[in-house]
């Protein structure tokens, strides 16, 4: 028995002599991985929640206090405008209407009563006139007879007005026996009741809700809140798809029909609320159902798509020394900034650095570093560079810097660092994207340069229409009913990468332009990459060639200098 334990003892430390050898001399081959360039669709969107609702919802009160007396609808009823929905008790609105009644009848009695007195002071009147004209009646009584009249009429006026305020009561008392009968404003269906049959509604403070309608559900409504982030990119008109819990298979669509400039800030979080127009033919959708919405700011259909793997991929100098590959010139020569040798400005035919501060240029949406990261913003032999600007001006600097170098750069500096020539035709292509005030900056930099510009302005787009309108103070003029009609168009999404490619057992760089992302895979504008060519993603087993902390000292909880267990001081 001692002799088995001895011998599993010597086993198990040769067993493990073996395994620190392996893992110090470098254990498995390096693997490179690699996936295939593809050909689909790619859908740049914006993600958001929010609630479906019905386009127009009424609630349905009441004027008037008073206990319900009868209903007429329940709740998912279907009404029309006008039909009685309740009644509430009318027995004392109905005492009051007959006392106002009343009391118009009594105030035109008054009137009549004035009106004989008015008479009868015009008949004294009168007689008092003939008898002070024979001087047989003092002035004085005259007088008298005289204020007798005046008053008499003024009496009669007052009686009327009581009369006018009698009707006005009368009117007011019918209009809230009126209001006992509660009608639907609207056609629609009935998504709440309030109340029920003997329940006292107290209408004084304000009006009770006892009904909320919604019209018309074939046509909804989801209220989405778009992070602050994003909202930048929604334009109304954009494609809609969400789903909701209740048919989890099954996608729904709709159209952005408003973005409210109204701000909603929960925990200091800051959302836009956005309109999104859904219809609702076979009313699957219900009110308050919540939708996990998707807008779509962009789609390219049967596009070339390059992995987000390959271009967030940067080899080190580790991977190039397993591979037994001398390190790039690309890789070499990539400082700080990426910047080429002529007095820290990369002339267009250059190549930037893998890495450094690529990830200052704009990248595709959902892409995140991918292109930044692989700093490959630097355009490729069979590519001419872009036409960009920045800040209203033009550079020549690195691409890797979010600037690119213009496309000019390229034909009027072509002795400069060994810059390579352009192309009319891509060159026009480019100046089609810009804008029409960096169209005009790039004619006025070629016009100094004393090239011929006129097939440049020719294709010169027309400025955009003024809003210059939108500047008179309130109550001046506009040039549009919303600020919806406004919104500038979305630009063009186009920036640099680099992918690698694995042949003949060496990385060999490629300098890519891309397009719009949609977190997995990328636009490929450029034609370097071809469809089903396979590109590198990641390299593995490099972690089994570096030494191990703690291994000179058989503790690999402790740093190399320390001392292992047993070991005196």
């Amino acid at each position: 028995m001692k002799r088995a334990i001895t011998v599993l003892l010597i086993m198990a430390a040769i067993g493990a002599g073996a395994g620190a050898y392996y893992i110090r001399r470098g254990g498995p081959d390096v693997q490179v991985n690699t996936a295939p360039i593809t050909r689909g669709d790619i859908i740049d969107s914006v993600g958001a929640t929010g609630t479906l609702q019905a386009v127009t919802t009424v609630q349905v009160g009441s004027q008037v206090s008073g206990n319900i007396e009868w209903l007429g609808a329940d709740f998912n009823s279907i009404v029309r405008k006008g039909q009685q929905i309740a009644r509430l008790d009318p027995s004392l609105f109905q005492t009051q209407v007959e006392q106002a009644r009343a009391n118009l009848a009594r105030a035109k009695a008054d009137v009549e009563h004035d009106r004989v007195a008015v008479d009868d002071a015009q008949t004294k009147f009168t007689r008092a006139q003939e008898l002070a004209a024979r001087q047989l009646l003092p002035q004085s009584d005259l007088d008298a007879a005289k204020t007798a009249l005046e008053a008499a009429k003024a009496q009669v006026q007052s009686a009327q007005a009581m009369v006018v305020q009698a009707q006005a009561s009368l009117s007011m008392s019918e209009v809230n026996l009126e209001h006992t009968v509660i009608t639907a404003p609207i056609d629609g269906i009935v998504t709440s009741r309030s109340v029920d049959v003997g329940q006292t509604v107290a209408a004084s403070l304000q009006s009770p809700t006892l009904f909320i309608i919604a019209a018309d559900l074939t046509k909804m409504q989801v209220n989405a809140n778009i992070d602050e982030a994003d909202v930048g990119r929604i334009r109304p008109g954009q494609h809609v798809t969400f789903h909701v819990d209740a048919y989890p298979t099954e996608e729904f669509t709709g159209t952005v029909a408003q973005i409210r400039l109204q701000p909603v800030v929960v925990q200091n979080v800051t959302t836009y609320g956005t309109v999104i127009d859904v219809p609702n033919p076979e009313l699957k959708l219900k009110p308050g159902m919540t939708a996990n919405v998707k807008v779509e700011i962009a789609r390219r259909t049967d596009v070339l798509r390059i992995p987000n793997a390959t271009l967030r991929f940067r080899p080190t100098a580790e991977v190039f020394a397993a591979l037994n590959q001398p390190v790039p010139s690309e890789v070499q020569s990539a400082g700080g900034r990426g910047r080429g040798p002529r007095g820290g400005q990369s002339t267009p035919g250059s190549p930037p650095a893998s890495g450094g501060s690529g990830g200052a240029q704009p990248t595709p949406s959902g892409a995140g570093a991918a292109a930044g990261n692989s700093g490959a913003s630097a355009q490729t032999p069979s590519s001419a560079p872009p036409i960009q600007f920045r800040g209203g001006e033009s550079s020549n600097r690195g691409t890797d810097q979010g600037e690119g170098s213009n496309a000019e750069e390229g034909g009027g500096r072509q002795g400069a660092g060994g810059g390579r020539g352009f192309d009319p035709a891509r060159m026009m292509e480019r100046f089609k994207t810009l804008s029409p005030d960096d169209q005009k900056q790039f004619i006025a930099r070629m016009k100094g340069r004393g090239l011929d510009v006129s097939a440049f302005e020719k294709q010169m787009k027309p400025s955009p229409p003024s809003t210059a309108a939108l500047k008179f103070k309130y109550g001046g003029p506009q040039s549009a009913q919303t600020i919806d009609a406004l919104f500038a168009p979305l630009p063009s999404v186009e920036s640099r990468g680099r992918a690698w490619l694995f042949m003949d057992r060496q990385l060999k760089p490629v300098n890519v332009r891309l397009g719009i992302s949609d977190g997995t895979n990328t636009e490929l504008l450029s034609t370097e990459l071809q469809p089903n060519m396979e590109v590198v993603t990641g390299v593995t087993g490099l972690a089994s060639t570096r030494t191990l902390p703690g291994a000179a000292t058989g503790n690999p909880l402790m740093p190399g200098g320390g001392r292992g267990p047993g070991r005196g001081r």
